[in-house]
């Protein structure tokens, strides 16, 4: 019979912020899987926990997965854990829940601390729909893909980000999507934790004159939907009309559908869409 992978969620800075779960576990697996185990060593030692560990990081993770699913294979429990907070996001943890998954052997997640949501929950920015991008990608082509999709977001954005990266992030996050609101958290649930709400350029100017110090996690406001309407409304009005139509219509619409949604993208009235049409075309004339 196959062993259980249990991700079990650690502090992301206050030791107590572990579940009774958590620990149980952690003291009966056979196994535990760190991505760091002399951090991990130090949790174990404050709650008396005397376990094997082994390594699993992001520079061995693929290969170190199928090392550690043979053990799950021969009916032996791991416990994966990560340096703060829950495994699978935004560590290799990913990898291995993944395989287990394809082999058909169990995978179950101990809830407990997570960074963004504690940062989300903090923040005060709306938090019934979000959505989280962690760690910017470094390639360029991908890095402004991801800019692209953001700048168009309504919904609030979570990003992580080291502070040697994040004057260089904040920059990016501002050309791309305006004058964004935003807050800063760092030190989550240590001593000196702030969740800072500013501006993204006061942001910027704030961190060329102060090194950042810290993980952080960037709480971002979406782009507010009636600026949306107005930015997708201007573009539009650059548009000619008969071009604007002539890409509806290229889609299979009639005419007349095409003139509808022609209507609604740039904020004005079917009639007006004719009118204009009619100053457009060569011989006055259009048909509906």
């Amino acid at each position: 019979m196959n062993g259980t992978l249990y991700l079990c969620a650690t502090p992301i800075g206050n030791l107590e912020d572990i579940t009774l779960r958590v620990l149980r576990t952690l003291k009966e697996v056979d196994l535990i899987a760190a991505e760091d185990t002399r951090n991990t060593l130090k949790l174990l030692n404050h709650y008396g926990i005397k376990k094997p560990l082994t390594s699993y990081h992001e520079h061995n993770k693929y290969e170190k997965a199928d090392e550690l699913i043979g053990h799950l294979l021969r009916g032996e429990n791991i416990a994966v854990v990560t340096d703060a907070g829950t495994p699978a996001i935004s560590d290799p943890g990913e990898v291995i829940a993944h395989k287990c998954i394809e082999q058909g052997i169990r995978v179950t997640s101990l809830p407990g601390a997570c960074a963004l949501i504690t940062a989300l929950t903090m923040s005060g920015m709306p938090a019934r729909r979000f959505c989280f991008e962690g760690f910017l990608p470094v390639d360029k082509k991908e890095r402004t893909h991801v800019l692209e999709r953001f700048a168009q977001e309504e919904r609030t954005t979570i990003f992580y980000e080291a502070p040697h990266h994040l004057s260089a992030t904040l920059e990016d996050l501002c050309k791309a999507a305006g004058n964004r609101q935003i807050t800063l958290c760092r030190e989550l649930t240590k001593k000196f934790e702030e969740a800072v709400p500013t501006t993204l350029e006061e942001a910027i100017d704030y961190y060329q004159d102060n090194a950042p110090r810290g993980e952080y996690v960037l709480v971002v406001a979406g782009l507010d939907p009636e600026e949306k309407k107005s930015r997708e409304e201007l573009a539009f009005s650059e548009l000619p009309l008969s071009a604007h139509m002539e890409m509806y219509m290229q889609k299979g619409m009639s005419r007349k559908d095409a003139m509808k949604q022609v209507a609604k993208d740039r904020g004005i009235s079917k009639r007006d869409v004719y009118r204009m049409l009619l100053q457009e075309e060569p011989d006055g004339q259009t048909q509906e």
